[in-house]
């Protein structure tokens, strides 16, 4: 059985270099013929895959959104089918491996989301942050399978202070100049993020409830 993966289409290479090109030069900083010459065809040709640079940035996140939406859903209902629902350890531990992959492999996008989110027409921005809510909630599902006596809203704080944490990789420089490897640096996060939730099950009574009170 082969295991290569499909190779990218055109499209999904025109995404790929803005992403890049808009995260290093802003949005406006970059012009139509710039994409084009990336992905090796001519300015005029990207108008064949996209009404112009509003559509790619909208594409881009709304559909990273959507993306980590269902790669969520897919490693619980994967756990599901393992028996290792019973085990909110594990599905945690599986949501962390999945985020810190995005967060190591598409760090352009989530500059982009920092930068350029208010950019996107209003239905699409609202589409976006109603796909990041449903996101959150699934974490903080398990989160609160995974530690019962947490309020909601202390679960919620926490995991948006994981997605904070991990969310922070395009701040962290290129692997060797200050950045160690990928395999360490997933290393890192995933300690990091694991050692955040676990201090919700160290937390003494009165600081939960002081968490459900925020």
């Amino acid at each position: 059985m082969s295991t290569r993966t499909a190779a990218p289409t055109r499209r999904e290479q025109i995404l790929k270099q803005a992403a890049r090109l808009f995260a290093e030069r802003g949005f406006h900083g970059v012009g139509v013929d710039e994409i084009g010459a990336a992905v090796g065809i001519s300015g005029p040709g990207l108008y064949r895959h996209f009404a112009g640079k509003d559509a790619m940035l909208a594409e881009l996140l709304v559909g990273i959104s959507g993306r980590l939406l269902d790669g969520g859903k897919r490693r619980v209902r994967g756990a599901a089918e393992t028996g290792a629902a019973a085990d909110p350890a594990a599905v945690l531990a599986s949501l962390i491996d999945g985020h810190i992959d995005f967060a190591l492999d598409d760090r352009p996008l989530i500059t982009l989301h920092d930068r350029e989110l208010d950019r996107l027409r209003e239905s699409d921005r609202k589409l976006v942050r109603q796909l990041q809510r449903q996101y959150v909630e699934l974490w903080v599902g398990v989160v609160r399978e995974l530690y019962p006596d947490v309020p909601e809203s202390g679960a919620r704080g926490a995991v948006h202070a994981v997605f904070g944490l991990l969310n922070s990789t395009p701040h962290l420089g290129s692997y060797g100049s200050g950045l160690p490897g990928r395999a360490a640096t997933e290393s890192l996060l995933r300690r990091l993020a694991h050692g955040a939730f676990a201090a919700l099950g160290d937390a003494p009574g009165e600081e939960r409830e002081d968490a459900g009170r925020a």
